[in-house]
């Protein structure tokens, strides 16, 4: 289905011509049918001759109804800008003509009404150069007659042809809402244009009503054309049953959302568009147009072309959207793209002119290598939520870095390990914790991303590979080797590692090193003589008992049982019965590690 919104003057003939197309009367207003002037949105449609169908949406053209005006044209890719031959260009075309410019709807059709009463050619020679003047498409015009049927045939056509630039779109559903009314027995009803994305009968939608945020709701129903459907596919116009939803939940310019897929935002960063490349002229209290919903909102310049825009209350925004920004007093549109919806606070001195240079190389549009490059760091899902495409057919991570930005936080990694060992000898390496807190990361799983090659993690502690003992550690590494080579097995007590000079903290800085290994608490052995053990115990029947190894390993209790259970833990040994018999059930490729 293509979608279209009508745009022009007042009285050029907007309504009569979409009677004459689809054979309905979009004026649903009995005031509106009394007085022949369209007060609200009107709503039409019909089928192409190729089968396609073609929505409308009918829009007031007296300036008295410039906000409703924009609602209709808010939510549409395609527009008929319509002008009357015997009254030509106006005031109000100009107005409308700005806000399709505002909104850089893509697709126009310039329809020449009220043929039979004036030559078409003048008015649609000006209103080609205003077109081309605005930067909008400027097709050539279609002459018609609501009232002789002139060139609705070749209207109808040119629809056909339109249509074919708008298959269904993918992505999220971001349905605003332009009606909403009470059905008996079924509760509340709201319609609206879906340009993109997939609803289904039983989907749940987040709410985001013209007050803010919104619960979420169940799809009771669907309405395509008066026709029920159990899904529908943008670009359509829809009808929406809610369950149990009020209907002052849900008034004009409220939004039916995919969860978890939007950033709903009160912060936005923007690029303005006027034209001749003019600074724009607004003031700082402006009125924001998106979709079918209007915010008041506080503008901050930022640079000729860049401002921050405080909404009066959220809008849910991807990157890339178009806003119409308004002047109250001089009722000037200028168009708006959305660079950053997840806009940060500006604090502290510089922040302003980093957040310009920043912005200056943004181009509004969802890539990804771009965020990532103004980002640095950031979560897949805020990616989703700002409608940023994620690479196909990988798995996907919580974070994602920009390779520059990894590359600085590698280094910083590295001279931090590097430091700390110097500082910390006997507790050489760092907790996550400790390192999230010092390079100021999120979250401690950031430090995957940036791990180096050099560094290894134990226990949760991140150190060098591979690093040579520090000098502040020779001398208890030389007692602790001296002691444990003549005692073997027969390790030191806690008593006996005091009177030696070697300290608790220095033992376990050795075992970080691998140089000592701790079985159990005050009890450290050297690797050599782990495996020296295992090769002892591998000699032994099997099964064997805790008393069969104390014998052949010639050690005491308090030795052999925790050594028995530390290469339990090492899958080195593994208990066959209840009562502690043993067996081996792999012989070791490498040195055990410590369970410190």
């Amino acid at each position: 289905m293509i979608v279209a919104a009508t745009a022009g003057h007042v009285d050029h003939g907007k309504s009569a011509l979409v009677r004459a197309l689809t054979g309905r009367d979009p004026d649903r207003l009995a005031e509106e049918r009394r007085r022949g002037l369209t007060l609200d949105l009107g709503f039409a449609w019909c089928d192409l001759p190729s089968g396609r169908r073609a929505a409308f949406v009918d829009v007031p053209g007296h300036e008295r109804y410039l906000h409703t005006m924009l609602a209709g044209l808010g939510p549409v890719r395609a527009a008929l800008l319509v002008v009357a031959a015997d009254q030509g260009w106006s005031a109000q075309t100009a107005e409308h003509a700005d806000a399709l410019a505002a909104f850089a709807v893509p697709h126009l059709l310039l329809v020449i009404t009220r043929c039979d009463l004036a030559d078409p050619g003048p008015a649609a020679a000006l209103a080609h150069r205003e077109l081309l003047g605005r930067g909008l498409p400027a097709p050539d015009p279609i002459a018609t007659s609501a009232h002789t049927g002139q060139g609705l045939d070749a209207l109808r056509t040119a629809f056909d042809r339109l249509s074919l630039s708008f298959p269904p779109g993918p992505g999220p559903v971001r349905l605003w809402t332009d009606r909403a009314f009470t059905v008996s027995g079924a509760g509340t009803v709201v319609t609206g244009t879906l340009l993109g994305g997939t609803l289904r009968v039983g989907d749940r939608v987040e709410l985001c009503p013209s007050g803010g945020d919104g619960p979420t709701a169940t799809v009771r129903g669907l309405h395509v054309c008066d026709r029920s459907v159990t899904e529908a596919s943008g670009p359509t116009r829809l009808a929406v049953n809610l369950r149990r939803v009020p209907l002052v939940a849900v008034p004009r310019g409220s939004a039916l959302l995919t969860p978890d897929a939007w950033v709903t935002s009160t912060l936005v960063d923007v690029r303005l568009h006027a034209p001749d490349s003019e600074p724009a002229a607004l003031p700082a209290e402006v009125m924001c147009h998106l979709g079918t919903a209007r915010r008041p909102a506080r503008l901050r310049r930022l640079a000729d072309d860049l401002a921050r825009l405080r909404l009066s209350a959220p809008l849910p925004l991807h990157v890339g959207d178009r806003l119409a920004v308004r002047d109250p007093g001089t009722r000037t549109v200028l168009g708006a793209t959305v660079l950053d919806p997840m806009a940060a606070h500006i604090a502290g001195r510089g922040a302003a002119a980093r957040l310009r240079a920043a912005l200056r190389s943004a181009t509004g549009r969802p890539l990804l290598a771009d965020e990532l490059t103004r980002r640095g760091l950031v979560r897949s899902a805020d990616m989703r939520c700002l409608g940023i495409p994620l690479p196909a057919g990988r798995p996907e991570q919580e974070w994602l870095i920009d390779p520059e930005h990894r590359h600085q936080l590698a280094e910083r990694l590295m001279v931090l390990v590097w430091s700390h060992r110097e500082l910390s000898p006997d507790v050489p390496e760092l907790t996550r914790e400790q390192i999230r807190d010092a390079l100021g990361l999120p979250d401690t799983r950031v430090i995957d991303l940036i791990m180096s090659p050099h560094l290894r993690e134990d226990h949760g502690r991140i150190g060098l590979a591979n690093a040579p003992l520090p000098a502040a550690l020779h001398k208890a590494a030389e007692i602790a080797h001296w002691e444990l080579t003549t005692a073997g097995l027969r390790a030191p007590t806690a008593l006996r590692w005091r009177e030696l000079g070697v300290s608790t903290a220095e033992l376990r800085a050795l075992t970080r090193h691998g140089v000592l290994v701790r079985p159990a608490p005050d009890v450290y052995l050297t690797p050599d003589a782990i495996q020296q053990a295992v090769a002892v115990l591998q000699g032994l029947p099997e099964p064997f008992r805790v008393s069969d190894a104390r014998t052949a390993l010639d050690a005491p209790r308090r030795i052999v049982v925790p050594l028995l259970e530390h290469l339990d833990r090492q899958g080195i040994t593994e208990k066959v019965t209840d009562d502690g018999h043993r067996r081996l059930s792999a012989a070791p490729t490498s040195s055990p590690r410590s369970t410190d």
